[in-house]
């Protein structure tokens, strides 16, 4: 995992809670208070989407919530940018393909 181990707003890694989201069906370690976006990264998901027309693959872009390039399917609901959206245990994330299911 890639991450800031040592922030100096957020605090030390090893402070922060240890939860678990799924991601595509895979369980993988997020933090407590960090957005999913960050959890992905730090996982090494680059994909968050892929656009309708040409099936491209979009990810992690502005990081303040003004693309959609971050968009994905949250606990089932489409379109969620994930770069503020913070996680929490449990959570149901899937790559979301054009304008995602409703």
């Amino acid at each position: 995992m890639k991450r800031i181990i040592d922030h100096p707003i957020l605090g030390k890694e090893e402070e922060r809670e240890k939860i678990k989201i799924t991601v595509n069906g895979k369980s993988i370690s997020a933090y407590k208070g960090e957005t999913i976006a960050a959890a992905l990264i730090a996982n090494g998901c680059r994909d968050f989407s892929y656009t309708r027309r040409f099936h491209l693959p979009r990810g992690f872009f502005c990081g303040i919530g003004q693309c959609t390039d971050c968009s994905m399917i949250v606990n089932g609901v489409p379109n969620i940018r994930t770069c503020v959206t913070r996680v929490e245990e449990g959570m149901i994330i899937e790559t979301q393909y054009g304008y995602g299911k409703k």
